[in-house]
Order: C-alpha cells, then sequence, then structure tokens
C-alpha cells in the first residue's frame, strides 16, 4: 500500500490574508472556500495547494499550548490520501513510526486522519474521506 500525495497544506496564521497573496499576487484560483473560512483550497496541477488555519491545527496536534513563535508551532503539513486510515496506521506503527495523533474521525472535514513527523519533525497527516458533517 502506497499512500498518495494530494496536498501541500501551509498553516498560516491569517488565512484571509494568505488567501489574498495566493490569489491575487499569484494568480491562482480558489477551488474550495472562501476568503474568510478557517481552510481552503486552490488547485494547481496534480496537487492541491491548502491553506489552514495554524492555531486550529496545533490544537489537532497537541501544541497549542506552546508559544505562538515561528520556531514552536508547525508551518507546513503534508497530506497523504490512503485507503483506510486505520489500517495504514498499524503498517506505520510496525515500522517504528510514532503516531502523534491516532485515526480519528473529523467529519467537520469529512476525513478520518492520523498524525505523525518524519525525522526532521516535518508533521504529516494521513487520510481517507468520510461523510462531511452538516
Amino acid at each position: 500500500m502506497v499512500p498518495n500525495m494530494t496536498h501541500i497544506r501551509l498553516l498560516v496564521r491569517d488565512v484571509t490574508s494568505s488567501v489574498r497573496f495566493y490569489r491575487d499576487k499569484l494568480g491562482m484560483e480558489l477551488s474550495y472556500g472562501v476568503e474568510d473560512n478557517a481552510y481552503v483550497e486552490f488547485q494547481s496541477g496534480a496537487c492541491t495547494l491548502s491553506l489552514f488555519q495554524q492555531e486550529l491545527m496545533s490544537e489537532v496536534t497537541g501544541v497549542g499550548n506552546l508559544p505562538r513563535s515561528a520556531s514552536m508551532q508547525d508551518k507546513a503539513l503534508i497530506y497523504l490520501a490512503v485507503d483506510d486510515v486505520d489500517a495504514f496506521s498499524q503498517t506505520l506503527q510496525s515500522r517504528g513510526v510514532t503516531l502523534i495523533v491516532p485515526p480519528t474521525d473529523r467529519p467537520q472535514w469529512g476525513l478520518r486522519t492520523a498524525h505523525f513527523r518524519d525525522p526532521d519533525g516535518n508533521l504529516i497527516e494521513i487520510g481517507h474521506e468520510i461523510p462531511m458533517a452538516e
């Protein structure tokens, strides 16, 4: 089972300013969300660039209590789509990967996700789609 990288997610302090930068300065078109959402997407070829409120992700990964300085909070996340988060999480753990957040349903995102870090501490999220909360 090989994951499929579908998104590069930047964890930003101000989604609105970041949307304006990528849309107005770089000419990218929003493919999901609106300027003042906590989460938006820009389609860029085969990959999606998404912007997500840094503060919300820090709550998910348990670092929300750390200082807001640049060196203490995650700035980016690699999203890998998998068929089954639970099965892939078990595979990762059997290979010595430590999950920082176990498989969790996130109906507000329409995803079931788990989180871990690479050897340099970069945040990686695996997920598969579930019904979105209404």
